[in-house]
């Protein structure tokens, strides 16, 4: 738990609650002062929301309700980032098939029997919020993040304003498709870029050698031939479809994030290679790729900007 200054009287409260499957990340924020006044995590070994025994949602509710009191004021606005699909209102998640149980349809301000406005956000949407509010794009306007770990995922923002499209789909670049006759992912996307890079894939491109994109890298750069031409391939097609993502959205900034960002020069220097090759630059400009900055707190952080906006 990390602490900032204290309370100070009449302050107005908002917080930042980023929900995962087995830890949630809380921030506190003094809103007239701009200032963060606490940041904490809750862990879990069960990873259980509202399956069977609701402890671990009531200790959200718990934070909540204990900062208050400590710093002698009530929430004016939370904002929850969560994975799934937004409802419109953005006040519950919509569609959350398989994790989490029970958090699909609950409306949250509800459930926290709060009179402070609640805002739901996708978390990788919020992850950009964050990034665009203290990170790796801070002031940037036009941005596209993708998170690459276990699978793929990411977010946009165009003049601005996040895009959340008519479902709240908008961001699941992992199932852009790279092959029309590849074979299908978890989505029923062709030769998707997820099944390209993702480490959901390494044991199948490397026929069984590797489990992780991290010891098919140090394979490669302790010059593993096969492990580079798998590793040098998978970047083509990363390459791919930042290209396709700069043509449909024009970013000035696409933002790295997730496992495969620890990758460093290893990653950076052949993709800029290959976005030298595709890349359209009209009168010269180039995308500006770089490493997201705020870490696991970027989706918390970006719950807290939601808050303040939403």
């Amino acid at each position: 738990m990390e602490r900032f200054r204290g309370a100070a009287e009449g302050m107005k409260l908002a917080a930042g609650i980023d929900l995962g499957g087995t830890r949630v990340k809380g921030i506190a924020h003094n809103l007239e002062l701009e200032e963060e006044l606490e940041r904490t995590i809750l862990s879990t070994n069960d990873g259980k929301f509202f399956d069977e025994d609701p402890s671990w949602a009531n200790a959200i509710r718990d934070l909540l309700d204990e900062w208050e009191t400590r710093f002698e004021n009530q929430f004016a606005s939370i904002g929850i980032a969560s994975p799934g699909l937004t409802a419109k209102d953005e006040r519950s998640i919509a569609f959350m098939p398989g994790r989490l149980d029970g958090i699909e349809n609950l409306v949250w301000e509800d459930f926290l029997s709060t009179s402070a406005r609640t805002c739901v956000v996708n978390d990788a949407h919020a992850a950009l919020l964050g990034e665009t509010w203290q990170g790796a794009a801070k002031g940037c306007k036009d941005v596209v993040l993708l998170t690459i770990g276990t699978g793929v995922g990411g977010a946009a923002m165009t003049d601005g304003r996040l895009l959340r499209g008519h479902l709240g789909r908008a961001g699941h670049f992992g199932h852009l498709s790279l092959d029309p006759f590849g074979e299908k992912d978890i989505c029923g996307t062709p030769g998707s870029l997820e099944d390209a890079i993702g480490d959901c894939t390494v044991e199948k491109r490397s026929k069984g050698r590797f489990t992780r994109t991290k010891e098919l890298v140090d394979a490669h750069l302790a010059g593993d031939e096969e492990a580079g031409e798998i590793w040098l391939r998978s970047i083509r097609h990363l390459a791919a479809g930042i290209t396709s993502l700069t043509n449909a959205l024009d970013p000035e900034v696409v933002i790295l994030g997730g496992g495969i960002a620890n990758a460093g020069e290893s990653l950076l220097a052949p993709l800029r290679s290959y976005l030298d090759d595709m890349e359209w630059r009209p009168a010269g400009n180039r995308i500006s790729i770089r490493i997201a900055e705020l870490g696991e707190w970027a989706g918390g952080i970006g719950a807290l900007r939601h808050a303040m906006i939403c």
